[in-house]
């Protein structure tokens, strides 16, 4: 492996792979466009098959997917953005129209998700539509995309974690990453005469555990005992990833001046919330069967 890397080189060292001139961007008529960008409508889009796909399958009308998806689309863009922004407020106080580039990534996908949950509440009163079946349904379309998704932050040298030297640790130049994402841990790390951080690959990570939880619940899903239960083991499957993933990561959302991460303390409360709100009902299905 190189000890002075390219400054667009990404290293797996001990997989002993290594990704030469990876680039950031692509430009097309003399306008960059971002592989971040481009990899998150990847998502987006496979992510509204996946939804429509599920409705055919379960016996749904899909126009009602599609007609869904172009407001879930941008409020969950929006409400990804406002999230990131009100935890990261310092590094947008002083230049507000940074708020609007999102070309160098800046989207939480705990936004996302709140987002969705409020805009599927309305869609459904509004259309007068079950809300906990169409979360059932459109929450696989919300995992995969999380899954294609996180290789947008791959692309952009973005959500990873501290120094490890375990079998994935993945080798960035530190001149390709933002100057705050480097810890001072990683800077203990960082080998005489080399111009690189060794990292968790924290976003490879949560994308393999997300393909975990869509494989778990698409062989649950005939199964469920209740509507809504889909969704509802989406939040505490994802949530008890994330909770010990977002521990490794150097660009955590803090609360406030705290030293707590709020996408943290958020997966362990939902972890927590699947559970008891799981039992309650699985409870209150067995006494009915009992009493009939």
């Amino acid at each position: 492996m190189k000890e002075i890397m390219d400054v667009t080189d990404i290293a797996f060292p001990h997989l002993n792979l290594y990704l030469e001139h990876v680039p950031k961007s692509i430009t097309i008529f003399g306008f960059p466009i971002a592989f971040y960008g481009m990899i998150i409508g990847l998502g987006v889009i496979a992510g509204v098959f996946m939804a429509v796909r599920e409705a055919k399958v379960t016996g749904q009308d899909p126009e009602v997917y599609w007609d869904f998806a172009i407001y879930a689309v941008f409020f969950c863009i929006l409400g990804s953005r406002i999230y990131y922004v009100v935890f990261s407020w310092d590094m947008y106080k002083d230049n507000l129209l940074e708020i609007f580039n999102l070309r160098h990534g800046g989207l939480a996908i705990y936004g996302t998700v709140i987002a969705a949950f409020l805009t599927a509440g309305v869609y459904c009163y509004r259309k007068k539509l079950s809300f906990l079946q169409l979360c059932d349904t459109g929450i696989m379309g919300l995992i995969l995309g999380q899954i294609i998704g996180r290789w947008g932050n791959f692309m952009n040298r973005e959500a990873f974690g501290q120094y490890t030297d375990g079998l994935f640790a993945m080798r960035l130049p530190i001149d390709a990453v933002h100057p705050w994402y480097i810890s001072e841990d990683l800077s203990r790390h960082i080998v005489e005469g080399t111009n690189y951080i060794q990292v968790h690959p924290t976003f490879l990570y949560e994308s393999m555990w997300n393909l975990l939880v869509l494989g778990l619940l698409l062989l649950y899903r005939k199964r469920k005992k209740f509507q809504g239960e889909v969704a509802l083991l989406y939040l505490g499957g994802y949530g008890l990833g994330r909770c010990v993933i977002e521990g490794l990561r150097t660009d955590q959302l803090l609360i406030g001046h705290t030293d707590i991460a709020v996408s943290q303390v958020l997966a362990g409360l939902l972890v927590v919330f699947t559970l008891v709100v799981e039992c309650i009902v699985r409870y209150k299905i067995s006494h009915k069967e009992k009493t009939q």
